[in-house]
């Protein structure tokens, strides 16, 4: 164990040391007065908020009602984008009528709809989650259909020559061979639903992280603001890092994925 553990440090040690650097330079300079503690708080300043807000549970309060909020969203957009996808790449004259109505949608950034989403369903939950969903739809979309439209030729040969029906050349060859491609449409499409849900807290919401940040804004608690930026990065990291765990157990046959 201490022997991976090392070998594991090894391999991360500029990636770790960098930021330790950093927040060290950063720190000296503040204390030295060469950057204003009101715009800018030292990072032991910061630390020590942190521990007041996980100390409090509000920190963990928010971030849990803006995780929620966007695994929602996410397993809606993801399952549209999955299921309609697969349409896409296989069915040309769905493909072909719908090209013109996803090149027109599909370029609006996602916090576009928020205004529009907000008149049509209000500040609730509803609205949030449909933006979330939104911007999950897209990139899962996108990531399925080139996925299944690469798939190598050679393995549709051999389902055909074998007689294959279409359910069991979709769920047995198809959609196993686009599954690195699908993994990184989900991994993707979960950063931008991350980002999708703090977009629609800073704007409208009475609870989530970005509702935290917006409140502090107000309140010139640029500490507290910073915080939560930083809690929005790592959770970011570890829900990045936890789909790449996912990724490795269930396409352990991917050789690439295990070199990179």
């Amino acid at each position: 164990m201490m022997k991976k553990f090392g070998g594991w440090l090894k391999e991360n040690i500029l990636a770790l040391a960098t930021p330790v650097v950093l927040l060290g330079v950063w720190e000296i300079t503040s204390q030295m007065g060469w950057i204003r503690a009101s715009l800018l708080p030292p990072p032991s300043v910061i630390f020590k908020v942190l521990v007041e807000l996980v100390k409090t549970g509000e920190i963990f309060a928010n971030l849990g009602i803006s995780i929620l909020r966007v695994a929602e969203g996410f397993i809606i957009g993801a399952t549209l984008g999955l299921v309609i996808g697969v349409q896409v790449a296989l069915v040309k004259k769905f493909r072909t009528a719908a090209s013109l109505i996803f090149g027109l949608l599909r370029p609006i950034p996602v916090l576009a709809w928020v205004p529009v989403l907000i008149l049509w369903m209000g500040i609730d939950e509803g609205s949030k989650i449909t933006v979330i969903a939104i911007g999950s739809f897209w990139t899962v979309l996108v990531n399925v259909a080139q996925g299944i439209r690469n798939v190598d030729k050679k393995y549709l040969e051999v389902a055909t020559i074998l007689e294959k029906d279409r359910k069991t050349l979709l769920t047995k060859v198809v959609l196993p061979a686009s599954l690195p491609a699908i993994f990184t449409g989900v991994r993707v499409g979960i950063d931008v639903a991350w980002r999708s849900v703090v977009a629609a807290e800073l704007i409208a919401a009475s609870s989530g992280i970005g509702y935290m940040i917006m409140y502090a804004r107000e309140l010139s608690q640029i500490d507290v603001v910073l915080v939560g930026v930083l809690s929005i990065g790592l959770t970011g990291i570890l829900i990045e890092q936890l789909l790449k765990l996912l990724e490795k157990r269930l396409l352990k046959w991917n050789v690439n994925l295990h070199e990179s």
